[in-house]
């Protein structure tokens, strides 16, 4: 059964009468909408997820271009994303990160806005938080996928993310969540980052940090060498956005005394850091004016 003008049409009904194009794209619109919309929808509100979403607090602020101080600072963002009637990230470690990517994006954005997320796992949050404010153009992309998969409107794509097959200039908002640590090619991915944001655009950057280097004892994770990125390595990183036009919206503090992040499964204790970049390079500058 389906509506037509406020008017309940079953399918049978309508092949009789015939309700034209238009009857037809509502129908299609209808079907879409039970099969992939509203099952979405219910899935975040089972999980404890809001439709409404409350108005984010400013807190994610104080954690831009920072590492990630303490583990108080993580119970602050899971407390934060609840509060507001968001579905905690299943690693509470990693609500720090997204929480700073969803205030940037809203901060930086409209609904209007396509966003990509580089990394985007099934279980991660960044893209069904940003539906529940209102966004709609969201794509995520991983090399885990084996088949393109819909939450609602979110897309998710096998894509390798240094070269992807988006056309230049496709996105708003572009995120990458704890992903360059495992054997991403920095300059690749700055590159790749620059071709897909149009002027204006903001590039959202976490991955693994610790001030001093962190003996891995070779261990593999994802099919590459575990990471975590030392000052020497942060520094590498900026070179490298540098190169392709991207510098950090303020100064990076790296300072970082507790060690926030346990991996488990390695024995590996660290924390994250986060960076905010824009387009800084006289190419960017005159599309933009």
């Amino acid at each position: 059964m389906c509506w037509v003008r406020g008017i309940p049409v079953s399918v049978a009904t309508q092949a009789v009468i015939g309700i034209g194009r238009r009857g037809m794209a509502r129908l299609s619109i209808s079907r879409w909408w039970n099969t992939t919309e509203q099952p979405f929808r219910r899935s975040i509100v089972a999980a404890g997820g809001s439709l409404q979403p409350k108005p984010l607090p400013p807190i994610w602020r104080e954690w831009v271009n920072t590492a990630l101080r303490s583990k108080a600072d993580v119970e602050r963002a899971v407390s934060t994303v609840q509060d507001v009637g968001l579905a905690p990230h299943i690693e509470r470690t990693k609500n720090w990160d997204a929480l700073i990517a969803l205030g940037t994006i809203l901060e930086a954005t409209d609904r209007k806005a396509s966003v990509l997320e580089m990394g985007a796992e099934v279980y991660s949050p960044l893209l069904t938080w940003l539906y529940q404010y209102g966004y709609r153009s969201l794509i995520g992309i991983d090399l885990v996928h084996r088949e393109r998969v819909r939450r609602g409107p979110i897309q998710l794509l096998p894509m390798d993310l240094t070269a992807t097959t988006f056309r230049d200039r496709s996105f708003d908002a572009v995120a990458c969540l704890s992903v360059v640590e495992h054997g991403v090619d920095p300059d690749a991915y700055f590159r790749e980052a620059a071709r897909l944001l149009r002027p204006g655009g903001v590039l959202v950057t976490s991955t693994d940090y610790w001030p001093d280097p962190v003996d891995t004892r070779g261990q593999k994770a994802f099919g590459q060498p575990i990471r975590v990125f030392d000052r020497a390595g942060i520094d590498g990183l900026l070179a490298a956005a540098s190169r392709h036009g991207f510098a950090t919206t303020g100064r990076l503090d790296l300072e970082a005394d507790e060690r926030a992040v346990r991996w488990a499964r390695y024995d590996l204790e660290y924390t994250f850091v986060a960076m905010i970049m824009r387009r800084t390079d006289e190419r960017a500058t005159r599309d933009e004016g």
